[in-house]
């Protein structure tokens, strides 16, 4: 009980500290003493710090690829071709579930999103997997039926951008709650402004080069 304790407890302070710092930003020592725990628990319960990364990384995104993925199929139990905006709201929509306004957790759930989508270190961008590459190519998939015309490697690019915007508004929504005491739109109306304009931006006609 007492390693399952340590390992929890080295999660906890290295999710909270990525979601800060990033991944070069944080040391191990930093993940460690948040822990209360010695510097080489992390070689023993992660092997690396990299691969603590990868753990931390999994265990936010991993839920949120589930409730993606069950969205999906209750669509594609309705239809073989669901309409782009059904296929935002089950994309993007789990985001919102996660990180509702005024929960310090989904903020810093947001935030960890943000880092994991665009920090520059190497080692940040090894820690996907099977049920990531799953969840992605499905959607993709049902996209591309969607929008014949736009390219794989466009929706690819639309289908990051639908994440981060999504995790930047749920940031931006927190930092205005602690800079004026309010919240700027009630959680329900935000999240059908953003699935409005992700499912536009989504639809919009292919780049041309």
């Amino acid at each position: 009980m007492a390693n399952a304790d340590t390992r929890t407890q080295i999660l906890d302070s290295a999710e909270a500290l990525f979601a800060e710092r990033g991944y070069r930003g944080t040391s191990v020592r930093a993940i460690t003493d948040g822990a209360g725990a010695n510097l080489a628990a992390v070689g023993y319960h992660f092997g690396s710090k990299a691969e603590l990364w990868a753990a931390v990384a999994r265990r936010v995104i991993e839920p949120i690829n589930a409730a993606q993925n069950a969205g999906l199929d209750r669509l594609l139990a309705q239809s073989s071709n669901p309409r782009v905006p059904e296929l935002v709201e089950a994309f993007a929509g789990p985001l919102f579930d996660v990180t509702p306004q005024g929960d310090k957790g989904g903020a810093r759930t947001s935030r960890l999103v943000m880092k994991i989508l665009s920090d520059p270190a190497d080692e940040a961008r090894s820690w996907t997997g099977p049920t990531q590459d799953r969840v992605r190519d499905r959607y993709l998939a049902a996209f591309k039926r969607a929008l014949p015309g736009i390219s794989a490697q466009e929706l690819g690019f639309r289908l990051r951008g639908l994440l981060a915007v999504t995790a930047v508004d749920r940031i931006d929504i927190d930092t205005q709650r602690h800079s004026t005491g309010d919240f700027p739109a009630q959680d329900d109306a935000v999240r059908r402004f953003a699935i409005t304009f992700l499912a536009a931006a989504m639809s919009a006609p292919p780049t041309r080069s």
